[in-house]
């Protein structure tokens, strides 16, 4: 549907963006295509989608997939995976803004955005508790908790049977998180 005009606002890019077929990420005034992911990312995506979305019936929260655009301040993100139990967020048909925990499996063209600048924003939120990284390829879990301090932790899951996901009284089980993956070829 073209390219997005320059200088764009925050309105123009919503009204550009919900007249595309793909997906644009809009971060201090520029826009970035999203490419379409590995199907380990669509695998891992899914397991923890389904997961989170299985565990939180019967709760105030839900949990989102990543057709769902995420505001911070004049940015607009979207997650791979996001929990909100905001009652803003739950009466929202597109644009969220409180979620308690992000999920971003990592992929080699993103980890390093992902780790860094979309993290760094991602922790302007108030309301954000938890972020998790996953690496499909390694299985490496790193999550990432705010203390009472303000400022967020690693915890390592990458050996653990379970990721314990506190802010939202869940856990991820490691083996149903890499379903269908297959394991990496040993050296």
């Amino acid at each position: 549907m073209g390219s997005p005009p320059p200088n764009m606002t925050l309105t123009a890019f919503l009204d550009w963006e919900n007249a595309q077929i793909e997906k644009h990420e809009f971060v201090s005034g520029e826009v970035f295509a999203l490419v379409g992911g590995r199907r380990v990312h669509g695998l891992v995506l899914g397991n923890a989608f389904a997961s989170l979305k299985q565990q939180l019936r019967g709760t105030p929260c839900r949990a989102f997939a990543d057709s769902m655009k995420l505001q911070i301040g004049q940015d607009i993100f979207y997650p791979d995976v996001f929990v909100t139990c905001d009652p803003g967020d739950l009466r929202t048909e597109q644009i969220f803004s409180a979620p308690k925990l992000i999920v971003e499996v990592l992929s080699p063209s993103t980890e390093g955005y992902d780790r860094g600048l979309k993290f760094s924003l991602y922790r302007a939120l108030p309301s954000l508790a938890e972020y998790l990284l996953v690496h499909p390829d390694t299985r490496e879990a790193s999550l990432f908790r705010r203390g009472a301090d303000g400022l967020f932790t690693l915890h390592d899951f990458s050996n653990a049977a379970r990721i314990e996901l506190a802010s939202i009284g869940c856990a991820l089980d490691r083996d149903e998180l890499f379903e269908d993956v297959e394991a990496e070829p040993q050296a």
